[in-house]
């Protein structure tokens, strides 16, 4: 079993991976990536129930994730590596022409630990909830997670499904929504304030619960609070508040670095702050 001290360097390493790929590739988005990565990293390395080495793309038998907000695509592909369902080595080819590991998540060469193509923002809960749906219609008790960005709240079809999840009580939906503060054009509230967002999911009809995002036990307890309220036919919400750019000091807290690479300088520095714990790629 897996400590917290153990989930903390594991999420260690999955921030340097992060920031050496999107250096590598010259694009990318490290801000948002490296926020949600303790999220990411609870879910993948202890949450969910998964066979990386049996990975089906229709998720029979498993837990399934989708990753809606698809340009955090670097810490789900860290997160892949680290678990085994692809080549640690593979990190390196992020980016690059006629890779599986392309910008945002892409299904078109058979990516292990991938049900579809995402990056279009506001469509994975909708997806995730079609899944939920299927596994109860085959009478499966696995859980299927979708991870959303704040930013993201701001596009309607995020709303129709919270209505559509709620109408068809599918409560077997763990969503989450990386609970940033921040977006490519500036601070959420800003752009389009989300007001009172925990209100706004419970009116919708969901259980609701905000969470520290960088507290491992946490986190960890949000999860087993949405699986405890299991049966009550409604979907579950996870609020995790998080800090974009979480670990590396000039990063945090700001939109300058939803989308933009570091350069040499500012990789090495970042890096300095971040103890390699597995091996770099």
């Amino acid at each position: 079993m897996l400590t917290i001290t153990n989930l903390n360097e594991i999420a260690s390493q999955v921030r340097r991976d992060i920031i050496r790929m999107v250096s590598m590739a010259g694009s990318g988005h490290p801000g948002g990536s490296l926020g949600c990565t303790d999220l990411m990293t609870v879910l993948f390395h202890k949450e969910m129930k998964h066979d990386p080495k049996n990975w089906r793309r229709d998720g029979v038998g498993s837990d399934m994730f989708f990753l809606s907000a698809g340009h955090l695509a670097p810490a789900l592909y860290s997160q892949l590596a680290r678990t085994g369902y692809i080549p640690v080595k593979e990190l390196a080819e992020i980016r690059k022409l006629g890779s599986r590991l392309q910008g945002h998540p892409s299904v078109e060469k058979g990516l292990p630990g991938v049900h579809v193509a995402s990056g279009s923002l506001g469509q994975g809960l909708s997806v995730a909830i079609g899944a939920a749906l299927a596994k109860r219609i085959r009478k499966e008790e696995n859980f299927v997670y979708v991870l959303t960005g704040d930013g993201e709240c701001e596009e309607g079809q995020i709303w129709e499904a919270a209505l559509f999840g709620a109408q068809h009580k599918v409560d077997r939906l763990i969503a989450m929504t990386d609970w940033n503060g921040q977006q490519i054009d500036g601070p959420v509230d800003s752009v389009i304030s989300l007001g009172n967002l925990k209100a706004k999911w419970e009116a919708f009809g969901w259980d609701c619960l905000v969470v520290d995002g960088h507290n491992m036990e946490e986190i960890e307890k949000g999860f087993a609070w949405a699986k405890s309220l299991v049966g009550n036919g409604k979907p579950k919400i996870l609020l995790v508040k998080t800090v974009m750019g979480k670990g590396v000091d000039f990063m945090e807290g700001t939109h300058h670095w939803h989308g933009k690479a570091p350069n040499a300088e500012q990789t090495e520095k970042a890096l300095s702050q971040l103890k390699e714990t597995l091996g770099d790629f």
